[in-house]
């Protein structure tokens, strides 16, 4: 996944900021299976199978 993807994602889903002053390893694991989860249907939808 492209880091624009996962900061879009993270954005979204309002972790950015944590993201942006602490790095990727301050997201709980919670938050980071979140942003997996929505990657997954993002790219589900765009296969047209959403």
């Amino acid at each position: 996944m492209s880091e624009n993807l996962k900061a879009e994602i993270a954005r979204e889903l309002g972790v950015y900021e944590t993201v942006k002053s602490q790095g990727w390893g301050s997201v709980s694991s919670r938050d980071c299976g979140n942003i997996v989860r929505k990657a997954i249907e993002m790219a589900e939808r765009n296969m047209g199978r959403g």
